[in-house]
């Protein structure tokens, strides 16, 4: 038996429109595999936004939107109509959340996902606005209505960091967490150790359509701390914010003449993210395992972690010296499951709606238990 999944879309960008693909492409997969049918019933973008309870096509709206227009402008679309008002409206199951960022207000995202979390709906994110802005008030949110939240797109596309971070290291003590979250920021860094100058490395892409027009999010740092503040919210359990990221230093002032220094000292610049721990002392003086050998029971240390974005000179036998190009990377240093290393290769919008598809499976098979 087939189930329909109502869907609400926010954002038409490179990622929504990716992900209307994607309905298509594995419309097969998802109904053998899952006992899953998608089926699109509101969209809204910049222009305005249409409703259409029997379902949108999806092929037919990206062509749309290829061609230069608004979804405000398709037959029956309603022009200059805010996409707060289609979630209130939208008969739908399920929002996915794909709106530009917004780093001073997370708007209008965030007041998306709370109409349709307020409304009963499950949400996917590949905004990661809404979850810097207001992490605790949403998960609470979800969890008060009964209804599945899910984000691992907002952090390094399709590799599993959130995923791995909560089921995978399960009952493990992280000590730190070091990793290459934003690929715009080490394509350029990578051309720059071929011998380009930093402006050419930007131009090219942006040609490429890696780098936005206005790439200040990922050269400057922010992309990276924005990312940072989700793992920590959400992986570390420690609440914080943007203001807790301490330093945010981008890669503008590298320069070619610092790269070919350092290269011949065996080293390789890189923009990093770390989450390291300062841990207060346990009660008796006594480590766990010497609580175990003796029977007397501690109190469990408190763990609190210092967040910094910043470029780093690594040696060029660190893991991270060798996340390249395009790659994201990242290194949770744990307790009981030793250092665990991942890294993604991925190009293009692709991979991170296929992370908003993977996050679709996951809220609807997880409301099916």
């Amino acid at each position: 038996m087939t189930r329909t999944i109502r869907i609400g879309l926010v954002g038409l960008g490179n990622v929504g429109r990716a992900f209307l693909e994607l309905m298509v492409d594995k419309a097969d997969l998802l109904r053998e595999r899952y006992g899953v049918k998608l089926l699109m019933t509101g969209v809204a973008d910049s222009s305005g936004f249409i409703l259409d309870a029997t379902g949108i096509d999806p092929i037919g709206l990206r062509a749309h939107k290829l061609a230069g227009r608004g979804v405000g402008d398709c037959d029956g679309g309603r022009p200059g109509a805010g996409a707060v008002e289609m979630v209130a409206a939208v008969d739908a199951d399920l929002l996915v959340e794909a709106s530009a960022v917004n780093l001073a207000t997370g708007q209008p995202g965030l007041d998306c996902v709370r109409a349709a979390l307020r409304r009963g709906m499950g949400v996917v994110l590949a905004n990661k606005g809404p979850l810097v802005h207001a992490f605790a008030e949403l998960t609470a949110s979800a969890e008060g209505a009964g209804v599945g939240l899910a984000y691992s797109a907002t952090v390094c596309g399709a590799l599993p960091v959130v995923n791995i971070g909560q089921r995978d290291l399960a009952a493990c003590d992280i000590r730190s967490v070091r990793g290459i979250f934003n690929s715009t920021s080490n394509s350029i860094l990578a051309a720059m150790a071929r011998g380009e100058s930093y402006a050419a490395a930007l131009r090219q892409a942006q040609i490429d359509g890696i780098a936005e027009a206005d790439p200040s999010l990922d050269v400057e740092g922010w992309d990276t701390a924005n990312k940072l503040v989700i793992i920590t919210n959400s992986i570390l359990r420690q609440p914080v914010t943007l203001a807790d990221v301490r330093p945010v230093i981008g890669i503008t002032g590298i320069t070619a003449a610092q790269i070919r220094e350092h290269a011949a000292q065996g080293q390789v610049v890189k923009l990093v993210a770390r989450a390291e721990r300062d841990t207060v002392g346990r009660p008796f003086g006594l480590s766990p395992s010497a609580s175990l050998r003796t029977g007397l029971r501690t109190k469990p240390a408190t763990a609190r972690y210092a967040l910094s974005v910043q470029p780093e000179w690594l040696p060029q036998g660190d893991f991270l010296a060798g996340v390249d190009g395009w790659e994201m990377g990242i290194v949770f240093d744990t307790d009981i499951m030793g250092l665990q290393q991942f890294k993604v290769d991925e190009r293009g919008p692709v991979p991170t709606a296929a992370a908003v598809l993977r996050d679709v499976i996951k809220v609807t098979m997880d409301d099916r238990r």
